[in-house]
């Protein structure tokens, strides 16, 4: 039996995940990060995007809008600002929001231009999810 640790994906709202897992590769801030059994300690920020993991030899994803992971030896925890699980977003209205965003990023005028792209990023990270797992 390989090797397995416990993966938590919370949100303020709800506990989306809890179960032993055989890996996980997350977004973080500065790329993507896989974590297998026995990784090193580790808290870094997340990005925007999807978070795969495995177990029992099938692959799992939640999109997730940032926020933080833990890595312990007990295991992994994530605190997501927001994260769904890909066959709850509805693709046509994550189409939408990106396609807001990337208007307002093209607008001239005063804007925030931090919230503008992280609302980008969101919508996109939404509307590759739904895309893969046809929604």
């Amino acid at each position: 039996m390989p090797a397995t640790f416990e993966l938590e994906v919370a949100t303020p709202d709800r506990l989306l995940v809890r179960e032993q897992v055989t890996e996980a590769e997350a977004p973080g801030r500065d790329g993507y990060l896989g974590i297998l059994p026995d990784h090193a300690p580790l808290l870094t920020e997340l990005a925007p995007g999807l978070l795969t993991y495995s177990t029992g030899g099938a692959k799992h994803s939640v999109v997730v809008g940032g926020g933080w992971m833990e890595v312990l030896p007990t295991g992994v925890r994530v605190l997501a600002t927001v994260a769904e699980n890909p066959n709850e977003i509805d693709l046509k209205r994550a189409q939408a929001a990106l396609d807001r965003a990337e208007r307002r990023l093209k607008e001239s005028g005063e804007m925030d231009i931090s919230r503008a792209l992280a609302a980008a990023e969101r919508a996109r990270a939404r509307v590759a999810a739904a895309a893969q797992f046809g929604r």
